[in-house]
């Protein structure tokens, strides 16, 4: 299983990454990403933290561990800039914090993410068609996310991604932040199909997850 999308103590999550990383091993996970949530104040802390905590265990791991961010309420005109910086502090892996519903994320947040150099755009559930196209175009994966609340956007990410022919750029993440959040494989397909997927589709999503991942090992 493929998971690119989690959280340690480091921002609002429970585990240290060495404890998130053994439950995810045990639970079946295959790859892990470390995303903790960052903005101008902690971005290089969070980055070099998980970098230290992921190669101190590596090796002990039989499971592949992915050091990245998610950026969090950053205003859009300076994600593109806390992008770059999270780059080059070292973050295999940018996640931007998406609009949604439950949360007063700021509008243009999706677009802006989209733009900018990142790899996925997470829980984007108040997304324009416009933007999901712009995504595909850009080669950003777009979220269906596991997590109570953001999960609300789901079936409209679905349906736009389909009627625009982009659903190889969908990839579904718990967003754990606590153990209990950590996907199984039935939860992961339940996601899917509970956001309006069909059994192939699903299938297609849970697939793109591979893609995704070694596109950011490289």
């Amino acid at each position: 299983m493929i998971d690119l999308h989690t959280h340690t103590f480091l921002s609002d999550g429970v585990l240290v990454h060495a404890e998130l990383a053994r439950r995810a091993s045990v639970a079946g996970y295959r790859v892990l990403g470390i995303t903790d949530h960052v903005d101008a104040g902690n971005l290089r802390f969070a980055i070099e933290s998980a970098l230290r905590a992921c190669a101190a265990i590596q090796d002990q791991m039989e499971m592949f561990m992915v050091p990245g961010v998610e950026i969090t309420h950053v205003p859009p005109a300076l994600i593109a800039e806390t992008a770059r910086k999270a780059r080059d502090f070292g973050a295999q892996l940018v996640i931007v914090h998406g609009e949604t519903i439950v949360e007063p994320v700021a509008k243009g947040t999706n677009r802006a993410a989209v733009d900018a150099e990142i790899d996925v755009l997470a829980h984007p559930g108040v997304i324009d068609r416009a933007t999901v196209v712009r995504a595909a175009e850009r080669g950003v994966y777009l979220e269906i996310s596991a997590r109570a609340g953001h999960s609300l956007g789901n079936g409209r990410l679905v349906a736009l991604a389909r009627d625009v022919g982009a659903l190889e750029f969908l990839v579904v993440s718990s967003d754990a932040h606590v153990p209990s959040d950590l996907l199984t494989a039935t939860l992961r397909r339940a996601v899917c199909l509970g956001a309006g997927l069909t059994q192939d589709e699903t299938d297609q999503v849970i697939e793109n997850a591979e893609r995704l991942w070694k596109k950011v090992s490289r």
